[in-house]
C-alpha cells in the first residue's frame, strides 16, 4: 500500500509539473498576442518603447515608457516627438522634429533634434543624409508613464540581473501551487 502511495504522488507531480509547464507558455502566448494586436491597433511596429537617454530632458527622462501610434494618414508636424530608426543603428531615437519641408505631392522631409542636445540629428543619421522621411519613423509619442522602463534599462546594463528575474520567474512559475 504505502508503494501504491508513492506511485501516486509521483504520477501527480508529474501531471503538476506539466500543468505549470501549460500554464507557464500559456502566459508566454498570451503577452505576444496582446504585443501583436497593439500593433496593429496603434500601426507601430513597437507600440512601446523605452527611453535610453537623456537627450530629450526635461520632456521625458531615461526609464520613462512611451506609447506610440504610427498612422500614415497624419501629418507629421514640427513640436511632435517622433521615434525614428536610421540605418546602422539597432536601437530607435526619441527626439522632438523642428523642421518640415512639404512638396506639392505631400511628401514631407524632417529634421529632428532632442530637446536636451545642443544641435540637430543631423550627426546620427546614415552619411549623406540630410532630413528624415515618413518611412523612418517607428511611431509618434501619445502618452508616457514615468520610470516604469527603469528594470528594462537595469536589465540591459546588467545582464546577471536579467538571467536572475528570469529564473527567479521560471522558478515561481513552475513551483506554485494551484490554490
Amino acid at each position: 500500500a504505502v508503494m501504491d502511495l508513492f506511485g501516486d504522488l509521483r504520477r501527480m507531480n508529474k501531471r503538476q509539473l506539466y500543468y505549470q509547464v501549460l500554464n507557464f507558455a500559456m502566459i508566454v502566448s498570451s503577452a505576444l498576442m496582446i504585443w501583436k494586436g497593439l500593433i496593429v491597433i496603434t500601426g507601430s511596429e513597437s507600440p512601446i518603447v523605452v527611453v535610453l537617454s537623456g537627450s530629450m530632458e526635461p520632456a521625458f527622462h531615461r526609464g520613462d515608457l512611451l506609447f506610440l501610434t504610427n498612422f500614415h494618414d497624419d501629418p507629421i508636424r514640427a513640436g511632435e516627438i517622433v521615434v525614428f530608426k536610421v540605418e546602422g543603428r539597432d536601437i530607435p531615437i526619441v527626439h522632438r522634429v523642428i523642421k518640415i519641408h512639404e512638396k506639392e505631392n505631400g511628401n514631407i522631409k524632417f529634421l529632428t533634434k532632442g530637446d536636451n542636445n545642443e544641435v540637430d540629428d543631423r550627426g546620427l543619421y546614415k552619411e549623406g543624409q540630410n532630413w528624415l522621411e515618413k518611412k523612418d519613423v517607428v511611431g509618434r509619442a501619445r502618452g508616457f508613464l514615468p520610470y516604469v522602463g527603469m528594470v528594462t534599462i537595469i536589465m540591459n546594463d546588467y545582464p546577471k540581473f536579467k538571467y536572475a528575474l528570469l529564473a527567479v520567474m521560471g522558478a515561481y512559475v513552475l513551483l506554485k501551487r494551484e490554490s
